[in-house]
């Protein structure tokens, strides 16, 4: 499966504050007659929604490279969510855990690599599967 994880409880219990710029960071050319203005964001209630749900890993390998998620990447990931088509998810397959697309079918459910070395994986009803998790938010290293 070619990608593991390493899990992590998130410490909801105080907030977490940064400073947080209102205007907008432009990737074009910069607007000098913008104001820049301060407030301060609290990362606790930007990434986490269900605190006793939310868990965060840190990714270990290359399958998911052309999805933009690359090994060190942090994942803010939730276990009350429903999974769905197309979503990003941490999965658990006979023993192990590997990040992957669900493509969901009527006669059995495929997790996807973004990185054509890889191959797709059809989970069957011999497999020890579950979808432990959806991403929400992949915060990546610079």
């Amino acid at each position: 499966m070619a990608t593991e994880l390493e899990f992590f409880t998130p410490e909801t219990d105080k907030e977490v504050f940064i400073t947080f710029t209102e205007s907008l960071i432009k990737a074009g050319f910069p607007s000098p007659a913008e104001e820049y203005t301060e407030l301060k964001l609290d990362l606790n209630k930007e990434l986490i929604k269900n605190p006793s749900s939310t868990f965060f890993a840190k990714v270990s390998g290359e399958s998911m490279i052309e999805d933009g998620i690359d090994n060190g990447d942090l994942l803010v990931i939730d276990k009350s969510i429903t999974p769905f088509e197309g979503a990003l998810a941490v999965c658990y397959l006979d023993g192990e855990f590997t990040l992957k697309r669900v493509r969901i079918e009527k006669e059995a459910i495929f997790l996807i690599p973004a990185n054509p070395a890889f191959k797709k994986i059809k989970v069957t009803k011999d497999n020890d599967f579950t979808i432990w998790g959806v991403v929400r938010y992949v915060i990546k290293k610079v």
